[in-house]
């Protein structure tokens, strides 16, 4: 069955829950990055498995991840919520395991603009063809994907064309004593850059799937009461793999505030292995 979205063409995600099942993924001109959500997964690929520990939430700090090179098949087992994020390409490189403590953990912006950014597939960490993958934390009350940017034209050394799927969860911030069944949220805008009309302004929600074709987008905002979290994948056409945006020019000042404001002191989040919980 075709699920792809007309005019969609260069990112794919899949979200599965598992409770002790599998999910298979083909042999394909595709290259991927399995990321547990919540739990933990064995992954069989090339004659082998390999073992992702996971984490208890996505808000439990970075998590291990395993890198599938194009044509690999592969079939994930576990307890737990895993993405799978995709890309197609027949150019196959090696497949390989990241550790939770090689994720470089980036804690960028100052203020209320902090947030925490797990790249793990950004160029810098990984060696692949066309996926760009990296995951935001956004405390309740910050904004994230702040100021508005875009990266929809190749002008070399200044933007990239990149898709890019933003997959979100969102659970009551740490320490605030929500009640069962709180409705946690928060919020996602796109908007116009050129002539191709874009128009975003949702609530999201766990589970909730942002896909952002051009255009400016920003803010990802966490309401006060509730932490955000979202899964971002990237790739497009450009020859080489790099993110550069263009901020919009009424907001790229924000940027400048950041070297003289102090970051949000509730971050990093970090495992409650390593002592820190929600």
């Amino acid at each position: 069955m075709d699920t792809s979205i007309p005019g969609w063409q260069y990112t794919g995600i899949r979200v599965a829950a598992l409770d002790g099942g599998k999910v298979g993924l083909s042999r394909r001109d595709v290259e991927r990055i399995v990321v547990p959500l919540s739990g933990s997964f064995s992954v069989g690929h090339e004659g082998t498995v390999t073992e992702l520990a996971g984490r208890a939430h996505v808000f439990d700090g970075p998590t291990d991840v395993l890198y599938l090179g194009a044509r690999t098949g592969a079939e994930i087992r576990g307890h737990g919520r895993v993405a799978v994020a995709e890309a197609p390409t027949g150019d196959a490189r090696p497949s390989r395991y990241l550790a939770r403590s090689d994720v470089p953990v980036e804690i960028r912006g100052a203020g209320r603009d902090t947030r925490q950014v797990h790249n793990f597939g950004t160029p810098d960490a990984l060696d692949a063809v066309a996926l760009i993958v990296c995951e935001v934390i956004t405390p309740g009350g910050n904004w994230s994907s702040h100021p508005a940017h875009k990266h929809d034209e190749h002008v070399p050394g200044h933007e990239s064309r990149l898709e890019e799927i933003y997959y979100f969860e969102a659970a009551p911030a740490r320490g605030i004593g929500a009640p069962d069944g709180a409705d946690a949220f928060g919020s996602f805008a796109t908007y116009t850059s050129g002539d191709r009309e874009i128009d975003t302004q949702a609530l999201v929600r766990t589970g909730d799937i942002a896909l952002v074709p051009y255009g400016y987008h920003g803010p990802a905002a966490a309401a006060p009461e509730y932490d955000l979290y979202y899964l971002n994948v990237m790739a497009g056409p450009d020859p080489e793999r790099v993110w550069l945006v263009s901020d919009d020019p009424r907001q790229a000042w924000i940027r400048s505030r950041w070297a003289r404001d102090a970051p949000d002191t509730r971050l990093p989040f970090l495992s409650t292995a390593e002592g820190v919980s929600r």
